[in-house]
């Protein structure tokens, strides 16, 4: 699981940030990639990197500002040029299906797959299968804005080589029929249940990604004890006021979240053109000083999300 960052700015675009655009990269999960917002000038950024858009099957929205959205059109039809038939979903506030239906309609683009439209109402999961969980939870801005809460199931136990050893299973088959779980019968007699030789599931990872906000209790909920939290960082840390003013949030309320949510690490976005060179440093130092765990992307910087053995 990896999270490559396609546009890490505010408002509009920037010579050293474009604007709003994730990928949640779970190829070797799903063979999927999922991207979160995508504002103008996203499929620009892909061609930067070694994503293929016909592997983003999901694309979820915070909100329909334009710095968030602009680049879906487009992006859209690239994907079809490109031989992506496979369905497509998209998930957000209402009013998105218009926006793409009328986008499309004016510019006479005909897809080459289907899309499905999940129009986001009631908070909850959205999405749950035997690999990922997906809930949302409306936030605080000046129009609907969404935060999402990506949670991966447990991995399943590693098998024990050295329960077995001990018992004198000779190597086979039988190792992955133990593995399964299934009781066995070998040659000598002796029977076995694959239960005793696995050990404990393994916790997947939980990424909490939210859209353009002010504080709000919903916001401490979707990031409880994640992984990681991808939080707007538009405001400084002496713009406390102006944050509340344009319904935004500073490095230091991102950074009091994440810790009170008790996240792995924060990583800071939505950064506005007024903050350049020793102004991004600032940002990140002074919310070090409460969440050391902080760092302020750029774009198209990837970060790891690591499988931790045992939770640990």
């Amino acid at each position: 699981m990896e999270i490559l960052f396609l546009g890490t700015g505010a408002g509009s675009p920037s010579r050293q940030r474009n604007v709003s655009s994730l990928a949640l990269k779970l190829l070797d999960e799903r063979n999927e990639i999922w991207l979160f917002d995508i504002g103008e000038g996203t499929q620009h950024q892909i061609l930067k990197t070694t994503i293929r858009p016909r592997k983003v099957t999901k694309i979820f929205l915070t909100h329909l500002h334009g710095d968030h959205l602009f680049g879906l059109p487009g992006f859209l039809a690239s994907r079809a040029n490109q031989g992506g038939s496979e369905p497509l979903t998209i998930y957000g506030p209402d009013g998105i299906e218009a926006f793409v239906t009328a986008s499309l309609k004016a510019s006479q683009t005909h897809l080459t797959y289907p899309i499905k439209y999940v129009v986001l109402k009631t908070p909850g999961v959205i999405f749950d299968d035997a690999t990922f969980k997906v809930s949302f939870a409306p936030l605080d801005h000046r129009i609907t804005s969404l935060g999402y809460r990506i949670e991966e199931k447990a991995h399943p136990g590693e098998l024990l080589m050295d329960r077995i050893k001990e018992a004198q299973i000779p190597s086979g088959p039988v190792y992955a029929k133990l593995k399964a779980g299934e009781t066995v019968t070998l040659p000598d007699g002796r029977t076995f249940d694959g239960h005793d030789f696995i050990g404990p599931d393994q916790p997947g990872r939980t990424v909490a990604i939210l859209g353009d906000t002010r504080q709000t209790p919903n916001a401490l909920a979707l990031a409880e004890n994640a992984d990681v939290l991808v939080h707007e960082s538009t405001f400084g840390p002496e713009e406390t006021q102006l944050a509340k003013q344009y319904y935004h949030s500073t490095n230091i309320q991102a950074a009091k979240l994440a810790k009170k949510a008790h996240v792995k690490r924060l990583l800071l976005n939505h950064i506005s053109a007024r903050y350049i060179g020793p102004g991004v440093k600032t940002l990140q130092t002074t919310a070090k000083q409460i969440f050391p765990h902080t760092w302020v992307v750029n774009d198209l910087e990837e970060i790891d999300v690591p499988f931790i053995k045992g939770g640990a």
